[in-house]
């Protein structure tokens, strides 16, 4: 039998699942973060994404998480992006991301394989390269992508026939001046951080450096079976996102529909069929939580790439015609979700020591949420290293 829920129950049960319903105390931080991760791109969005969803959360609290106690992990994960998960999580995030086959990984990593087509190697031989000398160019140090690709791959340049030597340091075609094989270092440094060898320390001084994760965490990430990884990724997407399509999860994650089997199939049984203008999946043990959807309250200032609006039916959230508004190929601003809907975006600038948002609706907007736009803007001020903030308003 196909359950029949509302557009409404689906977007309660996301928020509530998202804690864009009621903020969390501080101690659930890690919590929120193990939902379904928080991308960390542009870098401080995850900051603005915990915010929204922790009560009196503040940047010393997070980097107290990622560089003291080490509860909090950066790595990259889904669609290749950074994202802070827990690092008692940090297998679901990992393993459970990692694309099973050649033909997965390569669409994970739109543009590697005409590279390492040019080199006459595999994707996976072409890991298995870079896996085998960055322990020692990494030990003991933290290296930015760009001073690690670079000894990285004069350091795999010397193993190559002269042949393939050749081509690996002629120009390629992703940056000028970047030698081929460089680029092919960067696309495997994606999947080493899937197979739990190196991970991001602390942003300092504008660079993001690269570390062992068993230097950085004091002890290795476990080997979880693969299986049991990806059964509990997808089972913490269709509870975040959920009812959702194979085709939805495929694009969330970074690879293409046809893919998804390795993921869907280890949890199909825990499954039921709903329907809400399409037929959609969602974990069984969650349908008496989407029937008993909320009435969602209060306005929360969004990031870009925050967790919510990376939900692949759009249309659930924002009409189709301020889609461009929203999600733009470079560059996308902020979202701003007052009782439960998207009603615009918001910008931010820092003059000195004072924030001024830009805010733009999609529609009049009420004194009552121009008063909690104004709170909501003095509460990131800090998070922004500003002491004042200013809303300015204005509509498409």
């Amino acid at each position: 039998m196909v359950e029949k829920v509302s557009k409404g129950d689906v977007i309660a049960f996301r928020l509530r699942a998202h804690h864009l319903l009621e903020r969390s105390d501080a101690d659930g931080l890690l919590d929120v973060t193990g939902r379904c991760g928080i991308q960390n791109s542009p870098p401080g969005s995850a900051l603005l994404a915990l915010h929204a969803r922790v009560r009196d959360i503040t940047r010393q609290r997070v980097d107290e998480a990622v560089a003291d106690d080490r509860s909090l992990v950066q790595t990259w994960c889904m669609r290749g992006a950074p994202f802070y998960v827990p690092t008692a999580d940090a297998p679901v995030f990992t393993t459970g991301v990692l694309p099973p086959t050649e033909a997965t990984m390569r669409h994970f990593l739109l543009g590697a394989g005409p590279a390492v087509d040019r080199l006459g190697m595999s994707l996976t031989e072409a890991v298995a390269l870079t896996e085998a000398e960055i322990g020692d160019v990494l030990s003991g140090r933290g290296l930015a992508i760009d001073e690690l690709g670079t000894e990285l791959a004069g350091r795999i340049a010397r193993r190559l026939p002269l042949e393939q030597r050749d081509i690996w340091e002629e120009e390629g075609p992703y940056a000028p001046g970047q030698p081929l094989g460089e680029a092919v270092v960067h696309f495997c440094v994606r999947i080493l951080t899937l197979r739990r060898v190196v991970c991001f320390a602390p942003r300092t001084r504008n660079r993001a450096p690269f570390v062992l994760a068993t230097e950085w965490l004091g002890q290795p990430i476990p080997d979880t079976d693969p299986e049991t990884a990806r059964t509990e990724l997808l089972r913490r997407y269709l509870h975040c996102y959920g009812p959702s399509t194979r085709a939805d999860f495929a694009a969330w994650l970074g690879i293409r529909a046809g893919d998804t089997d390795p993921w869907w199939r280890l949890l199909a049984d825990g499954l039921t069929q709903v329907e809400f203008g399409g037929t959609a999946w969602i974990l069984t043990e969650d349908l008496d939580a989407l029937r008993s959807g909320a009435t969602p309250q209060g306005v929360r200032l969004l990031p870009p790439h925050d967790p919510y609006v990376q939900a692949r039916d759009r249309e659930m959230i924002v009409e189709k015609k301020h889609h461009r508004d929203v999600w733009r190929t470079i560059g996308d601003p902020g979202t701003i979700l007052a009782d439960g809907a998207i009603i615009g975006t918001w910008r931010p600038r820092r003059t000195g020591r004072t924030l001024t948002i830009t805010v733009r609706t999609f529609g009049a907007l009420s004194s009552r949420h121009r008063t909690a736009l104004q709170d909501e803007a003095e509460q990131i001020a800090p998070l922004r290293d500003a002491s004042a903030a200013v809303v300015e308003f204005d509509t498409y």
